[in-house]
């Protein structure tokens, strides 16, 4: 695995955990993020979306992809946006010698 594929799983990592952390308020389920990510998750699952395998990435187990996937989804298009541009970014700078 290259450099850049160890930092876009870094970057998807830090935001699957930080999504999950507001998952309790003050001991209270979030039920609409919840509800989020079970739409997102279904969502990516049913059209096969895989993020991961587009940035050239493949797993051992086939819906790991979609999964994160659709949890990045849930989490809405700014973040899946302020992502990819940060991808866009780094591989411009892997490419610039």
């Amino acid at each position: 695995m290259e450099f850049f594929g160890i930092v876009f799983l870094a970057i998807i990592v830090e935001g699957v955990i930080s999504y999950v952390k507001t998952f309790l308020v003050d001991g209270k389920i979030q039920w609409q993020i919840v509800a989020a990510i079970i739409i997102g998750v279904l969502v990516a699952a049913t059209y096969q979306v895989d993020l991961l395998a587009l940035a050239g990435l493949k797993a051992s187990v086939p819906f790991i992809g979609s999964l994160l996937t659709g949890i990045l989804i849930s989490r809405g298009s700014n973040y899946v946006f302020d992502l990819i541009k940060l991808i866009e970014q780094l591989i411009s700078k892997l490419k610039t010698p």
